[in-house]
């Protein structure tokens, strides 16, 4: 029988190092992450019988813990659905739902600050078990095959894969356990009350048997948990800290919830939900194509699957839970969710409750909800993109950043309070961070003039503006599109009609460039800006589309000329000393590059611009 040597992913190194040099001082949890795997294995291959009788198993389902006092180990066997050898190398070799740079990096901060509820976040819980043991062994065999496989590894950097033997489908993981040692958190795993109060304390409500065997002895086997569904019982009966085990327990999530959502649908529908918002979010938050936890779905207590999400529209996936419907069918299939009457009311009940929770967050604990948006703020206003007639109950509990105050956010009803006696619109500035957005010289009149600004500069802002117009009735207009009028700031005729010459003059020489040159509303101390016209796409919008592959012609924007600014009074006498200066070539060159520079943009000959300033400089010296 051969045995293969195979090499850790480099993340998978970093973890390892981490959790070998006792990073987490609360070591007891690696159990906790062992019966959660057992769990949902089982879980899936109950799944898969529903439609395949022939994976069933021959006994009841259940977690069997075994241990022995020398050598000193402790086993968790399971008869869930098991792993192939590929998935084996996929599971337990790599972290699929990372594999980045930037888990590593995080990874890093996490070991430089301390910080364990970041593991929590990747699903990796598996690799606790290296707190805890010198070498861990996993023997597995999928359901519906024969072959049985063993994995191996001392957390060296490597492991051994072989073929094996096992009786029944499902896995094994066998800890050869470090001695015990008190003072550095590591309790003595063979003795069976230490295990009684682990599986007390964080697997009580796990729906399948936990049992403790001790294999030198003939005792029948011990059930720890209740296996009670926690979401069944009254909150009254169930701790703070029950419903925080049960949470990390169907999340993976090292860290607390923020909040706790209970809710019972009754009548032509009946349904129970025990729903968590997340006090953190996790790194693939942002990754469609990765795996994520969400919403379990029940029937009567049957577990039907995993990340459920027909339950819940997709700018709500962070949130995490379960959902015990009555009549689901056990044989529905993913595609049929969808379509189901049942589950189409449940889902606009959850999100109405969800909604109903962070409206409450935001009025009665707004700093703990304030924190929770820089975490999911981004990923809620996914939900803005559509034509929602409801769409104003979400926009409500939206935070942005505004001229209002340097640090604390607004909602856009403490906006609208705010505004103007005389003013229609919400103004908003869009740009790639909240300095840049504020720094954009699109606001110098609004500053001047006293009115607010929303300062976005989330990716998804752009797209969500492009289909949501007006809030409360009040039109949403960014003060870098299309023409501005504020009354105090309205230019003169007499000055319009003096440099209409210039104007068109600086517009021959950008024609490949810009559109149109025309002055400036909204500009009171910089020279000129760039602008587009509504109904545009930005050029950041632009650049995004061409990284997805789409092919977009770049738009030609308008270039605003400052007429108060002395650049444009020296500019109008040079033109009429001499319309044909070649000086006025170059200005318009810089002044379109200075635009460009001003709004955080990229110059698309820097070289080219470069040598231009400095003969522009030298003649100016």
């Amino acid at each position: 029988m051969s045995v293969e040597r195979r090499e850790f992913q480099a993340e998978v190194k970093q973890l390892l190092d981490l959790m070998v040099h006792s990073l987490y001082s609360n070591k007891d949890i690696f159990l906790r992450e062992l019966v959660s795997n057992a769990s949902d294995a089982i879980d899936r291959r109950r799944f898969a019988a529903l439609t395949d009788p022939a994976l069933a198993p021959d006994r009841e389902f259940g977690i069997l813990l075994e241990t022995a006092a020398e050598p000193r180990r402790l086993c968790v066997r399971d008869n869930g659905i098991g792993m192939s050898r590929d998935e084996l190398i996929q599971n337990l070799g790599t972290i699929a739902r990372s594999g980045t740079r930037e888990f590593a990096s995080k990874l890093r901060e996490a070991a430089a600050s301390g910080a364990p509820e970041l593991i929590g976040q990747f699903g990796v819980g598996f690799y606790a078990s290296f707190m805890v043991a010198e070498r861990v062994e996993v023997l597995t065999r999928r359901a519906g095959e024969e072959l049985a496989h063993r994995w191996q590894s001392d957390g060296d950097g490597s492991y051994t894969l072989e073929s094996a033997e096992r009786d029944e489908p499902g896995t094994t993981v066998t800890l050869f356990l470090k001695p015990a040692d008190p003072e550095d958190g590591l309790q003595d795993y063979t003795e069976e009350w230490t295990l009684r109060g682990i599986i007390k304390r964080y697997s009580d409500f796990v729906a399948h048997p936990i049992q403790l065997s001790k294999s030198d002895t003939a005792e029948t086997p011990e059930t720890l948990n209740s296996m009670k569904a926690i979401w069944t019982r009254p909150e009254a009966e169930v701790t703070s800290d029950e419903y925080k085990e049960f949470y990390k327990h169907i999340s993976h999530d090292w860290s607390d919830p923020l909040e706790r959502i209970a809710a019972r649908l009754e009548g032509t529908f009946e349904a129970q939900a025990l729903l968590f918002l997340p006090s953190k979010a996790p790194m693939d938050l942002h990754h469609r194509d990765m795996a994520r936890r969400g919403v379990q779905l029940y029937t009567k207590r049957v577990f039907i699957m995993d990340d459920c999400s027909a339950l819940l529209p997709d700018h709500f996936r962070f949130v995490k839970g379960v959902v015990d419907a009555e009549d689901v069918k056990l044989n529905v299939s993913r595609e049929i969710l969808q379509q189901d009457r049942q589950i189409r009311a449940i889902r606009s009940f959850l999100v109405k409750k969800i909604t109903d929770c962070l409206h409450k967050l935001l009025s009665e604990r707004r700093d703990e909800y304030t924190a929770f948006w820089k975490e999911f703020g981004p990923c809620i206003k996914e939900g803005l993109l559509g034509f929602d007639e409801k769409k104003d109950r979400l926009m409500s509990v939206v935070l942005v950043a505004s001229t209002h105050h340097e640090t604390e956010p607004t909602t856009l009803d403490e906006y609208v309070a705010r505004m103007k006696p005389a003013q229609e619109a919400i103004y908003y500035a869009l740009g790639s961070t909240r300095s840049a957005a504020a720094s954009s010289p699109h606001l110098e009149a609004f500053r001047d003039q006293g009115y607010e600004v929303l300062l976005l500069s989330d990716q998804v802002d752009e797209v969500w503006l492009q289909t949501t117009h007006a809030y409360q009735d009040h039109k949403l207009q960014a003060v870098g599109k299309g023409e501005v009028d504020l009354p105090e700031v309205a230019a003169e005729e007499k000055k319009q009609e003096g440099f209409q010459d210039l104007l068109g003059c600086l517009r021959v020489h950008l024609q490949e460039q810009v559109k149109e040159v025309r002055l400036s509303k909204r500009l009171t101390r910089s020279p000129v800006c760039l602008v587009g016209e509504v109904g545009d796409l930005s050029p950041q919008m632009e650049d995004a589309l061409r990284k997805m592959g789409r092919d977009v012609p770049r738009t030609k924007r308008v270039l605003e000329l400052n007429p108060d600014h002395p650049i444009a009074t020296r500019l109008q006498e040079l033109f009429e000393r001499d319309p044909k200066a070649p000086e006025l070539e170059q200005s318009a060159r810089v002044l379109f590059a200075q635009a460009l520079l001003a709004e955080g943009g990229q110059l698309a000959d820097p070289a080219e611009f470069s040598a231009l300033l400095s003969e522009v400089l030298l003649r100016a010296l």
